[in-house]
């Protein structure tokens, strides 16, 4: 037995990889990553400081783009 991986399993692997890299590059596009991206900088900047909480992330963030129109699809 051959402790290499399989022809299938290394395709597996880079459909799996190229998957998650499509998806990331989406939500990214999309801005679905804007509160994981608010965490990581709260936790580098503010380590110290309480981050607000999704609900109420996704409000002021909704409530920051009505009040500072930009450039959007929708």
């Amino acid at each position: 037995m051959s402790k290499t991986a399989s022809g299938w399993e290394r395709y597996g692997s880079r459909i799996s990889g190229g998957w998650r890299g499509f998806v990331g590059y989406f939500e990214g596009v999309m801005g679905a990553d804007a509160y994981r991206r608010y965490l990581e900088h709260q936790q580098r900047t503010h380590p110290d400081a309480e981050p607000l909480g999704e609900r109420a992330f996704w409000r002021d963030h909704m409530d920051w783009q009505d009040k500072n129109p930009q450039g959007r699809c929708c």
